[in-house]
Parts: C-alpha cells; sequence; structure tokens
C-alpha cells in the first residue's frame, strides 16, 4: 500500500448550476449495485423526502431483508416480477410483468409527486427485449426536472448510459460464491 498526502484543498468544482433530479445508474458485475440505491433511498427519506423502489426481478411477495427494513421505516417497496429468468416457469410471462410494473413505474416518475425512484434490476427487462429501450429512454429524458431516478443491474444498456448523470460500475474483484460459500442471510437478501 502506498500512503498519500491528505488533499488540504477541496476539489475544484464548476460553476453552480440549478439543482435538479439526477439520473443515477450502478451497473456491472459486482455485488453492491442494489444496497447502493437502497442507501441513497434511506438519505432520501431521511430528509423527508418521498420514495417509491420498483424490483423488477422481485416477486410482490417478497421478504428479503430489504423489505422487511424499508416497510418499518415507510418507505414503498413493490416487487414486479416473477423471479430471475432461470426460477421462471414461463419467460413470456415474466415478460407481461415487466412491462406491467414499467407502466406503473413510468406514471409515477411522470406524476412528478416522488422524490426518488428507485428501478432496482431494471436492466434485466431492458437487455432481454422484455421492456422497450426507446421508451424507457423517452420516459427518463422528459421526466419532471425535479426528479431522481436510480436505475440497477448488470449490463446497463449504452443508451441508458449516455443520458445518465450519474455512472458507477460495480467491479467485482473476488466473489465468496467463487470460493463454494454459499448466500448467506442478511447479505445476499
Amino acid at each position: 500500500m502506498d500512503i498519500q498526502t491528505p488533499p488540504t484543498e477541496a476539489p475544484q468544482q464548476r460553476e453552480k448550476a440549478e439543482r435538479r433530479g439526477l439520473l443515477i445508474v450502478n451497473t456491472g458485475d459486482g455485488k453492491g449495485k442494489s444496497t447502493a440505491a437502497f442507501g441513497l433511498a434511506l438519505r432520501a427519506h431521511g430528509r423527508g423526502k418521498s420514495v417509491r423502489i420498483f424490483q423488477f426481478m422481485k416477486v410482490p411477495s417478497a421478504r428479503f431483508g430489504e423489505h422487511r427494513a424499508l416497510e418499518q421505516l415507510g418507505i414503498a417497496i413493490e416487487g414486479l416480477g416473477d423471479g430471475f429468468s432461470w426460477k421462471s416457469k414461463d419467460l413470456e410471462h415474466s415478460a407481461q410483468l415487466a412491462r406491467e410494473g414499467w407502466a406503473r413505474a413510468a406514471e409515477v416518475i411522470a406524476a412528478g409527486e416522488t422524490f426518488m425512484v428507485v428501478l432496482d434490476e431494471m436492466t434485466y427487462p431492458l437487455i432481454y427485449g422484455w421492456v422497450p429501450l426507446d421508451e424507457v429512454v423517452k420516459a427518463l429524458s422528459a421526466r419532471p426536472s425535479h426528479v431522481h431516478v436510480v436505475i440497477t443491474g448488470r449490463d446497463c444498456p449504452p443508451e441508458i448510459i449516455a443520458i445518465a448523470d450519474t455512472v458507477s460500475e460495480v467491479r467485482k474483484v473476488k466473489h465468496a460464491y467463487e470460493a463454494g460459500i454459499p448466500a448467506q442471510r442478511g447479505i445476499e437478501d
């Protein structure tokens, strides 16, 4: 490890522009994309802002750790899917659920009443062709100027990255699965 000298001046910033809603993307093959989005949702909620979370691959009855905690805090989280594709018994049904879920999420975004909308695992319905990419790009580009949207998932389409304000790529360096360690409750759920 190299020892670094702490900075003594703040990083240079551009002239201050008007605050507006951001489009934030957390993508990549590493763990933590959804967790980072939930952290943003907690920050917004902590400031008294309204937040909605739509999970495109989770079932409506999901009771993972994030559901339990967010519900206790009063943050709306909604499963829109029927599980990941390898768990689905009918991929056309999965695609239909994704389209219906996107219609609900797009309506919430367009209404402009919610400060932050998290579209968790949204990239999968896009890259599987279940939800039309051009429709999503158009809706995100036309959203009310004060609405923040956070998108998570691997392989985010370049068209979404192009219109995003902030894009973070979470890169896998090492994963417990590779050592044969199974998912851990409270860590992976």
